[in-house]
């Protein structure tokens, strides 16, 4: 009987390939097999970042998992994506899963671990996330002393969004998109516009740090965030 293999889920970080972390790099080089996440007919931003790592002798696994389906159909799509993983594991070969930042943090990676992880030995890797990349991209201290720091989807109702934004000292508002307009105009309500800083594709070569009023909302990508730091100054 076959030793299964080991599954492991990577954060390979916002985008810069320098911000992989010592183990993420052994981990992947030993790897016989990489899976990752690749929209459909898109190249694989988790697997862009560490290309220059890869030792071009790895059994490479792409697999898609739509965004915003509902967790009922959503179920049975997921389960079939990763079904390839799971054959390598139970044929006794190792995969090494990419996620772009880290792994548990509205990463790609926690719907194989739900459901593979119970069956075959699992290890995370923290990455570095875009919340951690984007103030420092940005050049704007995040928090200071006991702040409460909320990190917000924007596809959240407007309704949701204002009332967290109220109850909190500093915010990240994630996954902008088509949801661009919806946030801007809440923050210039709440008067917290000027105090906002957007941020996309942090840390990447295409990383764009613009006015909040400047952005062009039908060209907002999903890795794009708005930060909102905290007034306290020490």
């Amino acid at each position: 009987m076959k030793t299964p293999g080991r599954l492991y889920g990577v954060g390979v970080g916002p985008g810069d390939p320098e911000l992989l972390t010592l183990k993420a790099l052994r981990l992947l080089q030993a790897a016989p097999v990489i899976a990752y996440q690749s929209a459909t007919n898109r190249d694989s931003i988790a697997r862009k970042i560490v290309a220059s790592y890869l030792t071009g002798n790895q059994i490479e696994v792409p697999f898609h998992l739509p965004r915003a389906l509902e967790p009922e159909k959503a179920e049975s799509i997921y389960d079939k994506e990763v079904a390839p993983i799971a054959e390598h594991l139970a044929d006794g070969r190792d995969v090494v899963v990419l996620c772009e930042g880290d792994p548990f943090f509205y990463g790609s990676f926690m719907y194989v671990f739900t459901r593979l992880s119970d069956k075959y030995e699992t290890e995370v890797v923290p990455g570095i996330s875009s919340l951690m990349a984007c103030p420092v991209a940005l050049g704007v201290p995040f928090t200071y002393y006991n702040d409460i720091l909320t990190v917000l989807p924007a596809p959240l109702p407007a309704e949701v969004l204002t009332t967290q934004l109220l109850a909190t000292n500093a915010a990240a508002i994630i996954k902008l998109g088509r949801h661009f307009t919806k946030v801007r105009d809440i923050l210039h309500q709440l008067g917290l516009a000027s105090q906002a800083r957007y941020i996309e594709r942090a840390t990447t070569t295409q990383q764009r740090i613009i006015p909040l009023d400047e952005v062009e909302p039908a060209e907002v990508p999903y890795f794009s965030m708005i930060v909102i730091p905290t007034k306290i100054r020490l």
